[in-house]
């Protein structure tokens, strides 16, 4: 009756193998996403890929989603923590202009995103429940249109970073937030 133990599943394997999408998407690109990759930095058999999702597709659909949900947490919290306008145009730029945000990583995670969203439904929805999300927090601090602008700027300007290779002018960010806020009450 001897014989090896066997070991309940990892319950946090699944967990393990979306962050180990997001590091192979970061490094690789989706196009060089593969489930042989995948397992291979998240440490599990190949087979636990498919026992745990559909397809490919779905692994890289549910780590978008986590990575959209998890910014959207840091986001909320920094707006939450705005006790009112002036203090949410310096946590908006704060986002901006700093890595709470998004880090490097997540920036190049960010672009790799946007472009997938072009050819699959489901990341697309994903984004647009960001959005939501984002304009959502926005919202305990600025007008309608000033959320639409505001958010433009916050996923707009890291961009325009990342591709210039230049730290922000953070005074010129906060400036634009708070005109954008004042202008569009």
């Amino acid at each position: 009756m001897g014989g090896p133990r066997r070991v309940a599943n990892d319950p946090l394997r699944k967990q393990r193998i979306l962050d180990a999408t997001l590091t192979v998407i970061a490094q690789h690109g989706v196009h060089g996403t593969t489930h042989r990759r995948i397992a291979g930095e998240a440490g599990v058999p190949l087979g636990s890929l498919t026992y745990h999702f559909g397809s490919l597709g779905d692994i890289i659909e549910q780590a978008f989603a986590r990575m959209a949900e998890s910014m959207s947490e840091r986001y909320h919290a920094a707006l939450t923590a705005a006790a009112d306008q002036p203090a949410a145009c310096t946590a908006v730029t704060d986002l901006i202009c700093g890595d709470e945000y998004a880090t490097p990583r997540e920036l190049v995670l960010l672009h790799e995103m946007y472009a997938y969203a072009n050819h699959n439904h489901t990341v697309a929805e994903s984004l647009r429940q960001w959005l939501r999300r984002s304009r959502t927090s926005l919202s305990r601090h600025f007008s309608e249109r000033a959320c639409r602008a505001i958010d433009a700027l916050i996923e707009g300007w890291p961009m325009h970073q990342a591709w210039e290779c230049e730290p922000l002018d953070r005074n010129l960010v906060h400036t634009t937030i708070t005109a954008v806020a004042d202008r569009l009450r």
